[in-house]
């Protein structure tokens, strides 16, 4: 059922992209890895493909690149037009593709999608790259010094004042948009004003803004020198980054898993905001920023990962030819 809930909700879309220039088959076990529009995404699809690369050359890999959604990512995987995803985000995908309950503990979240995935789709969820990317309230350095704010908490006594810039799509999210953020926090601000989600860190850099709704890892935290304001009453559920691969193709490539899980836990928030703005600010192509830093880390040749089929939330739901 839930295959085809997603067939018929966006066949249109998907079958309007032709999804040209796939050198592999992902039907005949060659990596073909689904990247997204998003820098962050192109960045870690380039990431994998490098590091299954570097470990097993003969491995044909391609990358399939601008699919604009989580749906339109899970979708190529299902159609056997893609057999990893490069990212995906635990708080999306639960209350997106699984269309479950939204959750704020990150633990619950995780084990939700991986055994989600697993039963839904026949995929495995992989463990977290070490990041997160969720909605955050951000405000210039200077504007949080002088008006000492550290969390949004803090924006509650002059709120009122405020000109807050806000993603179009957070207005009408359930769960954690903007009614709940109202329920939640007991404040409104001055004005509010819808945008898209890129045009706000230009908004609030010119001043036209005091405070906006970004996200978390983007690159222009750093180059616009803003603050993250902590959630504080925990609005926001837990956007774990993880890659997702076919269980197939860890039939026909069993490899596959300890290169992916040398990447558990190997890029801090911090590093993917640097990632990200090294493409986003610096135009610097995200296949040559994923190389630069698995060489800086010398493609994580020291780590030796645990096996999926050694830890307890995995080996009951792994098939028997993968353990």
């Amino acid at each position: 059922m839930k295959k085809l809930y997603l067939t018929s909700l966006i066949l249109l879309s998907l079958t309007a992209c032709s999804l040209p220039g796939l050198g592999g088959s992902a039907t005949q076990n060659d990596v073909v890895i689904a990247s997204g529009n998003t820098t962050e995404r192109q960045i870690m699809a380039e990431m994998i493909a490098q590091m299954i690369t570097h470990y097993e050359p003969e491995i044909h890999v391609d990358i399939l690149t601008n699919l604009g959604s989580s749906v339109l990512i899970q979708q190529a995987l299902l159609r056997n037009d893609a057999n990893i995803s490069s990212v995906m985000y635990t708080g999306t995908s639960l209350t997106g593709e699984l269309n479950q309950e939204a959750t704020t503990n990150t633990k619950e979240a995780f084990e939700r999608v991986v055994k989600g995935y697993s039963k839904e789709f026949e995929m495995v969820w992989l463990p977290s790259y070490g990041f997160d990317n969720t909605y955050a309230f951000m405000v210039s350095n200077t504007f949080a010094q002088d008006n000492n704010l550290k969390t949004i908490s803090d924006l509650g006594s002059i709120a009122n004042e405020l000109r807050a810039g806000i993603d179009t799509g957070w207005l009408d999210r359930d769960g954690d948009g903007y009614e709940a953020f109202k329920e939640l926090y007991e404040f409104d601000f001055g004005s509010i004003n819808p945008m898209e989600i890129g045009l706000v860190y230009n908004a609030i850099q010119s001043g036209d803004m005091d405070v906006v709704l970004g996200y978390s890892t983007d690159g222009r935290i750093d180059a616009y020198d803003l603050v993250v304001l902590e959630d504080d009453l925990n609005l926001f559920p837990p956007y774990d980054a993880s890659p997702v691969i076919a269980k197939s193709l860890l039939e026909a490539h069993p490899e596959l898993e300890m290169i992916l899980l040398k990447l558990e836990e190997g890029i801090s928030p911090s590093d993917m905001q640097s990632l990200n703005r090294k493409s986003d600010e610096m135009k610097i192509e995200p296949q040559t920023v994923a190389i630069e830093y698995l060489e800086e880390n010398n493609y994580f040749e020291n780590i030796e990962p645990e096996s999926l089929n050694q830890r307890d939330l995995y080996k009951d739901i792994l098939k028997e030819e993968l353990q």
